[in-house]
């Protein structure tokens, strides 16, 4: 039996350029607007039986831009929300260098072991990401599905999948609006898709 699950990363959002946010709640630009209009439709011949996403605004956006094309609605899961930053929400990279340095160098040596002040750590993250993936492909075991949501909350699938240590979860690119296919053959998974970009 083979359970297929499409992960996609929402679109482009409006005002973060060069900030740190996760938690920070926008929308999507309008770049990133016409980003998920071209996934929809490279996603539109899927059978979803069902749509799940984070409950961001830049991902519920992207989430119902996907659902255009099929009959099953969007439901939102909080456990798939990006990483908390904590108090280095809304900061530019140089401002959070210069408030935190030693914390800062910790973070570009080793992203995932830092804990945020104020926020979250990346094992918390994890654990609640990996609970809610196994729920969605427990409860549509043989079905496909679509989980619109961050690229943090992606690569943890794929770094879970590929059997990658913590440490090497940055090598997986994310761009907007990518798809990623995990196929779970008999709970095995493949990864058949990484990061392709919406051109169909």
């Amino acid at each position: 039996m083979t359970t297929r699950i499409w992960l996609v990363r929402h679109g482009e959002p409006a005002g973060v350029r060069g900030r740190c946010y996760g938690k920070l709640d926008v929308g999507l630009s309008a770049a990133g607007r016409v980003q998920m209009e071209r996934t929809a439709k490279c996603l539109r011949s899927e059978h979803f039986d069902a749509i799940y996403a984070s409950p961001r605004v830049r991902t519920t956006e992207s989430a119902r831009a996907v659902a255009l094309f099929h009959e099953c609605g969007v439901q939102e899961d909080a456990r798939l929300r990006e990483i908390d930053f904590g108090d280095f929400e809304g900061l530019t990279y140089d401002e959070i260098a210069a408030r935190y340095p030693e914390l800062y160098r910790q973070w570009m040596e080793a992203p995932t072991e830092v804990q945020f002040p104020n926020g979250e750590s990346f094992a918390a993250m994890r654990a609640r990401v990996l609970a809610s993936f196994d729920a969605i492909r427990e409860r549509h075991e043989g079905r496909t599905v679509a989980i619109v949501t961050h690229g943090g909350v992606i690569r943890i699938v794929l770094s879970w999948a590929l059997q990658m240590p913590d440490g090497c979860l940055f090598r997986l690119a994310q761009d907007y609006a990518a798809m990623n296919l995990v196929a779970l053959m008999d709970g095995v998974p493949i990864v058949q898709k990484m990061n392709a970009s919406p051109v169909c």
